[in-house]
C-alpha cells in the first residue's frame, strides 16, 4: 500500500514538472546539483545501479533504489523507466519520508 502512495506522489511531481527521466539528463542534473533525489529501478542492471550510486555519492545527491521499471514508468505516465530524478526539494522530502516506511525499497541514502 505504501509503495502505491510513493508512486502516486511521483506522478504528482511529474504533473508539476519536477521529474526528469533518462540516463544522460539525470546524470547532467546530478552534476549541476539540480537533482534533489535520484530514483533507480530495483531491477536496473548492476552497472547502472553502481554508476548512479557512485555519481550521487560524489555529488551528495540522495539516491533511492527500489520499485521496478514498469511501476516507475507507469507512475509518471511513460513506458518503462530505469532512472528518474526529482528536481524539487519538497517532493524529494515527501517521497523519502513515504518510502522510509516501506520495505519495498532496497537502498536509500
Amino acid at each position: 500500500m505504501m509503495s502505491s502512495k510513493a508512486l502516486s506522489q511521483l506522478g504528482l511531481a511529474m504533473r508539476a514538472g519536477k521529474v526528469i527521466t533518462g540516463d544522460e539528463i539525470v546524470t547532467k542534473s546530478i552534476r549541476s546539483s539540480e537533482a534533489k533525489l535520484v530514483i533507480v529501478a530495483g531491477d536496473a542492471s548492476l552497472n547502472t545501479r553502481k554508476k548512479f550510486r557512485d555519481k550521487c555519492g560524489t555529488y551528495q545527491v540522495p539516491l533511492l533504489i527500489g520499485f521496478d521499471r514498469e511501476s516507475l514508468g507507469a507512475s509518471v505516465g511513460k513506458p518503462e523507466r530505469v532512472v528518474l530524478a526529482l528536481t524539487d526539494q519538497g517532493f524529494a522530502n515527501l517521497l523519502r519520508k513515504t518510502v522510509s516506511m516501506t520495505s519495498e525499497v532496497e537502498y536509500i541514502e
